[in-house]
């Protein structure tokens, strides 16, 4: 069995042209939408290089990941559907390289060519477990990211002990409550926990950041760590502290206050291209031009989101399908902003659920839903 068949589960993936096939052997993620069973990331992809070699611990005594298979299926479709998106053979060589080199990766592109939906397919196809997603605001900041500390919630709830100590006549020492119990990990933080296998971090339109916080991740972009000034304070009388995450319900060990990751996450930045970003953070993220999606690639993501249940095939037939994606693709080569690919979806749907008449009402809530982004004020 050769490599490319033992990497998609003994099935031999389809190719558009020779050059895709002659260039697959080193690829690790194929974009084929199928999880690689029975097979670790660490299994298969190479040791980092020198320069992006980090050595951060203690390693957990569990190394799986959260499981989030809704959000998953929310994004991405059926799994039995997802191989039918098809993906290019450049857009697998820039990913596959920032796998291997463990760099970030910006990806730029219109909304709707589905930027943020690639850091789900990555974690599906190769088993990395929940996406760890930071969405961006003018007032997100680099710290908001990394972690929250309590300060107020613990002096609070210091003085109810000390308050309930003074009420009892034989009043018993009590130790003050752990700091862990007041210090959460943001997502940008949960993402550099040391692991064996990375987890995936999705930074959602970093484009819509105040202009400090591209320069702001350049530092841990680039030594894999960073530090939690409340846990160093106490470092002497409290070497390791067990603070919350930001996966539900988990926790993680931090010894002196300093945090450095073992496997470097792999890391997707969006762009929708409204801003430039600084040459240094450039220097250190692999970039990627989304290309706008074809009419074979609307159609298998409808088929991946709607084509779950032999109902919907039977509403939703092939040639209501291919009109409605031809007319979706009309109206988006029409005018400069390029209608979301969501939108597409939106009509499908509302056709499976019985609006669909094919006359002029449906004609008319087809252009309420389809009017340009401009356009909305």
């Amino acid at each position: 069995m050769t490599e490319s068949e033992r990497l998609d589960g003994g099935e031999t993936t389809q190719v558009r042209d020779a050059s895709r096939l002659a260039s697959s052997d080193w690829w690790v993620y194929r974009g084929t939408g199928r999880p690689i069973h029975d097979l670790e990331l660490t299994d298969i992809l190479p040791p980092p290089p020198p320069w992006r070699d980090f050595d951060g611990g203690p390693l957990p005594e569990s190394d799986d990941p959260p499981r989030d298979d809704h959000d998953v299926a929310r994004r991405l479709g059926s799994e039995h559907s997802q191989s039918a998106q098809r993906t290019g053979p450049a857009e697998l060589d820039m990913i596959n390289a920032a796998l291997y080199l463990r760099r970030p990766l910006l990806v730029t592109g219109r909304p709707g060519t589905g930027k943020s939906t690639l850091a789900y397919r990555l974690a599906a196809e190769l088993q990395l477990g929940r996406v760890l997603r930071w969405p961006i605001t003018s007032r997100t900041t680099l710290n908001s990211g990394l972690y929250h500390y309590d300060a107020i919630g613990r002096i609070q709830a210091a003085s109810a002990r000390f308050a309930s100590r003074g009420e009892r006549a034989s009043p018993a020492p009590e130790p003050e409550p752990p700091i862990g119990e007041f210090l959460r990990l943001g997502v940008l933080g949960t993402a550099f926990l040391p692991r064996r296998v990375p987890r995936v971090l999705l930074i959602d339109e970093l484009d819509k950041s105040e202009a400090d916080l591209p320069n702001d991740l350049l530092s841990i972009f680039e030594d894999g760590e960073f530090r939690v000034p409340e846990l160093e304070r106490i470092r002497n009388h409290t070497p390791e502290a067990t603070v919350f995450t930001d996966d539900p319900g988990e926790t993680a060990s931090v010894v002196g206050g300093r945090i450095r990751c073992h496997a470097f996450p792999i890391v997707i930045i969006t762009s929708n291209g409204e801003r430039e970003f600084p040459p240094a953070f450039l220097r250190r993220c692999l970039q990627l031009e989304m290309p706008d999606p074809d009419p074979e690639q609307l159609a298998a993501m409808v088929v991946a989101h709607l084509h779950d249940s032999e109902d919907n095939r039977r509403k939703l037939g092939a040639g209501l399908q291919s009109e409605l994606i031809e007319q979706f693709v009309r109206r988006s080569a029409s005018g400069d902003d390029r209608l979301p690919s969501g939108k597409l979806l939106d009509a499908m749907y509302l056709a499976t659920s019985g609006a669909y008449r094919g006359d002029v009402t449906w004609e008319r809530l087809v252009d309420a839903l389809w009017q340009r982004l401009s356009a909305v004020q």
